[in-house]
């Protein structure tokens, strides 16, 4: 009795390392060990190596897990049945269960899986020794369970597992947890380094009628008088009607070739000065034009729509401010296009960005067919809206402040828990 009651302890231990280990090596971080075998460790890049081989890792546990709680349960059945007969069947299988369940399941899994990095990293070198070894009966499991799945059609081989990719990462960020300041701005520029493939540049330019461009057959007197009156470093020049751009003038070429002719700016060519025009098109992927803009070692572009007419302008910090958020020199106009209100509502502008008011407020507003709070608001409702009137959709309640002709200027946007509530459908209107 007292062999047979070792001989189970010592299976129920083995059925518990299994349990653990199975756990462990499957929960760890698969960055974290990566970090740590960058730096040296080689348990670590034992781990690596497993999780590389997963299937058969899971393969070698399984067997030696389900081995040793079968021959524990045939052990306490046979020790049973000498003690109560017939009856110590159901006695061996009732007894069994609860201790495989709690001493060889629910605890080391339990403990394996609030410290997955360091059993992970312990169990790694002898887990690797016993794949080894069961590496024969493990490729032959996996050849009749392959050959089982091809029966019904399916190819446990082919495709990516759930998760792999851009979504896995997202999902990472998402977890990502805390509601400080710091941990927003961490989260806002993470997502929108994995979005620079899908948003365009259309998306972020400055539209052309905020652009300050300057006529390029005026006196160069007055040319210097505007380049000195703007704020900005590069100015398009034009020719004829404003959407003929013949070159971008950089403000120190210009007060260079001033400086070299100690003045006199009657024989100044300022056209001469100015580098050649960049145009591309509207629906370029910011990650393409970011890595253009590198290229090219250029930080201006033109951009032009499918008929070559002139929407905007965007610049590498145009660019880098969708990954970190706007930034702000000495020489920036600051205008607030947002301001929060008692009640929890927020007066916006118009042409406020959908994805600047999502990054700053966590919003979940859609900006996949408008770029702008004004935009969204049209495509939304299908009309242009009268002052005065609300719309509910996706959750927000909008109320058109102001319109210019056909343009709205301000919104008062109320967010889910302030007063809005989801209308049947997504969408609503109250004159």
């Amino acid at each position: 009795m007292i062999e047979y009651i070792a001989a189970i302890v010592v299976l129920m231990v083995l059925s518990a390392f299994f349990s653990g280990a199975e756990t462990a090596l499957t929960a760890v971080s698969r960055a974290l060990v990566h970090q740590m075998e960058q730096s040296g460790s080689r348990s670590a890049a034992i781990v690596s190596h497993l999780q590389a081989h997963k299937p058969r890792l899971i393969s070698a546990l399984l067997l030696g897990n389900n081995l040793v709680n079968i021959l524990a349960s045939a052990l306490a059945t046979r020790l049973l049945l000498g003690m109560f007969g017939e009856a110590g069947v159901a006695y061996a299988t009732i007894a069994m269960t609860l201790l495989i369940l709690l001493f060889a399941e629910i605890l080391p899994k339990t403990y394996a899986i609030r410290n997955a990095g360091p059993v992970a990293l312990a169990l790694a070198p002898i887990i690797n020794v016993l794949v080894t070894i069961l590496n024969p009966a493990t490729r032959l499991l996996l050849w009749i369970v392959r050959g089982i799945f091809k029966m019904f059609g399916s190819d446990i081989q082919g495709g990516e597992a759930m998760g792999a990719g851009d979504e896995e990462l997202r999902g990472a960020i998402e977890l990502h947890s805390g509601n400080e300041a710091a941990i927003r701005h961490e989260r806002a520029m993470l997502r929108s380094v994995l979005d620079l493939t899908d948003v365009q540049v259309g998306e972020i330019m400055v539209h052309r009628r905020n652009l300050v461009t300057i006529d390029a057959d005026l006196p160069a007197a007055e040319i210097v008088s505007q380049v000195l009156a703007s704020s900005y470093t590069r100015l398009p020049l034009w020719r004829e009607t404003p959407d003929n751009i013949v070159g971008i003038l950089h403000t120190k070429a210009l007060f260079r070739a001033v400086e070299a002719g100690s003045g006199a700016m009657e024989k100044l060519d300022v056209v001469a000065l100015a580098a050649k025009p960049w145009f591309i098109p509207e629906y370029t992927p910011l990650l393409d034009q970011l890595l253009a803009f590198r290229e090219r070692r250029e930080h201006f572009a033109l951009v032009v729509d499918e008929y070559g007419s002139l929407m905007g302008i965007v610049t590498l910090e145009d660019i880098l401010e969708e990954i970190v958020g706007d930034i702000s020199d000495e020489h920036d106009v600051t205008v607030s296009g947002v301001r929060p209100q008692g009640d929890g509502s927020y007066i916006v502008d118009g042409d406020a960005t959908i994805r600047d008011l999502n990054r700053e407020f966590e919003w979940t507003l859609p900006d996949e067919e408008a770029s702008t709070i004004a935009g969204l608001v049209l495509h939304e409702t299908r009309r242009i809206p009268d002052i005065g009137q609300t719309f509910l959709f996706n959750g927000f309640r909008f109320e058109i402040l102001r319109r210019q002709r056909h343009q709205i200027t301000s919104v008062r946007i109320t967010p889910p828990g302030d007063g809005a509530e989801r209308a049947p459908g997504g969408r609503d209107t109250a004159p």
